[in-house]
């Protein structure tokens, strides 16, 4: 499994998770992005997710398709 952070900007409060996947190049566009939370293959904290802008804050815990996990983190 890949472990990976994401450190939000200062003065951010959040991301979306579709442009988190982007960002990371988990997914390789947006559509891509929102087919892969609309197919279940994205988990936020330990729960299937579905919505495509979730908001994403430090703490957070995204894991995707058991092959990737990201934490969120404040810089």
């Amino acid at each position: 499994m890949k472990k990976d952070t994401f450190c939000l900007r200062k003065g951010d409060e959040f991301i979306e998770l579709i442009k988190l996947l982007k960002l990371k190049q988990i997914a390789q566009t947006g559509g891509h992005a929102k087919m892969m939370v609309e197919e279940g293959l994205v988990k936020v904290n330990g729960v299937q997710e579905f919505r495509k802008r979730h908001k994403l804050r430090a703490g957070f815990l995204v894991e995707v398709d058991d092959d990737i996990r990201i934490e969120i983190i404040n810089t």
